[in-house]
């Protein structure tokens, strides 16, 4: 049975929504796109409610309109700005010495129990990045092994609950519920990235108009990420203070001339600025000074978090750049120069059903990323924004609307009675956890759809006093 799946992708310049339908199998066929010019962003996140809501709206309209539906959910990207990570680790007891996603799912919970998030940060992804089983390290997938000890390391990225609220109401606003919230960097990662450069280790960089975006892949998992306010309209900006132009004409003068390579010695004539009548000439050469030093800096920016990554050398697939920055000739060369001759590949959408030539452009990756997110495309096992566990293979409960604000202020479930002593060595925390719910045990066809542990009641009525709730919290553990 199909599935017709929403996707925007909230840019610094635009704004794309994409409509496609999903098979049973997974495979994607887009049949609808709109793309509209952002406002009301600033850096990637949303500084006018209003104004971005009609961004989204226009481009949503216009998606609904070529596809011929209507739909009221959607999985949007959320900028790196803001962001904030962690590594965490978790380790559970095996009851019945085989593992099952039940397991999988509590061990990666109890990571998110063990990580240090402060209070005004919600949690994007929780992505584990090596399982152990026993004494057995980076096990690819431990579904289905026998064991009495699963353990876990995962990375966790959060954002400011006011920007992830501020992005939410920008798209109710638009007419739609948001369903799932992902990282703009992930999404593109999804995009570009093939199986080998996974498995090897690579580095994605989606440079944008006014931001840019990296995450490190290594062995199929994201292990690092990091926002760089820099963009192409910077090159902009340069350009129109040197050429003392207007900033559009500085623009065309960007997409026509943009060249990293020898220029000639060729005069244009530009407008002044704050002078329409008037013109002068200007260099090619000029021109190219100041775009060369502008790339410059931003891919010594890129190399810097590169090496503050602190792993350089897992990526032995090198770097791979995307986004509307990499239309410039010879920026390829310039990065292999830059950092420290590395691989370096520019990249586009990876191609899928009725990707029309508009969308195969690099600017879009994060947009074409969403979709193959909402394909199965993610890691094999993650925690996504609503506090479930997503996997690969899974069947995708149709139209999942994100948790109503009282529910996104409820802690992650306690780990349970079967978890081990590194929960048990945690301090109690600041704020009173409430206990878990008890599920009853569901055969591994049911548990193979996505696992909703995080719901629970919201009458008060039922809720057990201070004491009562660190009286349960301490007996789970001990």
């Amino acid at each position: 049975m199909k599935r017709t799946v929403l996707a925007i992708d909230i840019g610094s310049t635009k704004v794309c929504a994409i409509i496609a339908e999903i098979d049973d199998d997974n495979s994607a066929q887009i049949i609808g796109a709109g793309i509209s010019k952002a406002q009301g962003l600033r850096k990637g996140s949303i500084t006018n409610i209003e104004l971005a809501s009609k961004s989204i709206k226009s481009a949503l309209n216009d998606a609904k309109r070529v596809a011929g539906t209507d739909l009221k959910s959607a999985i949007v990207t959320i900028s790196g700005a803001y962001t904030k990570s962690l590594n965490s680790s978790g380790i559970v007891n095996i009851p019945d010495k085989e593992i099952t996603l039940k397991e999988i799912n509590r061990v990666m919970h109890t990571s998110l129990y063990n990580a240090n998030i402060p209070n005004e940060f919600e949690v994007l992804h929780a992505l584990p990045y090596n399982f152990k089983v026993d004494d057995q390290d980076f096990i690819e997938d431990p579904l289905g092994m026998n064991a009495s000890r699963l353990e876990v390391e995962t990375h966790i990225i959060t954002t400011v609950k006011s920007n992830l609220n501020n992005l939410r109401k920008a798209v109710k606003a638009a007419g739609v519920d948001v369903e799932g919230v992902v990282l703009s960097g992930y999404a593109s990662a999804i995009a570009v990235l093939n199986h080998d450069e996974k498995e090897l280790g690579a580095a994605v960089v989606d440079m944008g108009g006014n931001t840019s975006n990296i995450v490190i892949h290594s062995g199929h998992a994201i292990r690092y990420n990091d926002f760089l306010g820099v963009g192409s309209n910077h090159i902009t900006n340069d350009l129109s203070m040197a050429l003392h132009t207007p900033l559009q004409t500085a623009d065309n003068v960007k997409m026509n001339y943009g060249s990293l390579y020898t220029p000639s010695n060729d005069l244009i004539e530009l407008p002044v600025i704050g002078d329409e009548n008037a013109t002068h000439e200007v260099s090619l050469e000029v021109v190219h000074n100041v775009i060369y030093a502008r790339v410059e800096e931003t891919l010594m920016i890129i190399a810097q978090s590169i090496e503050k990554s602190g792993l350089k050398d897992h990526l032995g697939a090198g770097v791979v750049l995307t986004g509307g920055f990499t239309k410039i000739e010879g920026l390829r060369e310039l990065a292999v120069a830059i950092l420290d001759n590395m691989p370096v590949r520019l990249a586009k959408p990876s191609d899928m059903g009725g990707l029309f030539d508009t969308l195969r452009d690099p600017s879009y990756s994060g947009a074409v990323g969403l979709i193959k997110y909402s394909a199965g495309g993610y890691t094999r096992y993650e925690i996504d924004v609503n506090k479930r566990m997503r996997h690969s293979g899974e069947e995708v409960l149709h139209h999942e609307i994100a948790p109503s604000a009282e529910e996104e202020s409820m802690p992650y479930p306690m780990p349970s009675a079967h978890s081990s002593t590194s929960a048990q060595s945690k301090s109690a925390p600041s704020n009173t956890q409430k206990s878990a719910p008890k599920t009853e045990t569901k055969p591994r066809s049911e548990l193979s759809k996505m696992l909703n542990l995080g719901s629970k009641s919201n009458n008060k009525d039922d809720e057990p006093n201070p004491i009562a709730k660190f009286w349960n919290w301490a007996t789970q553990l001990f």
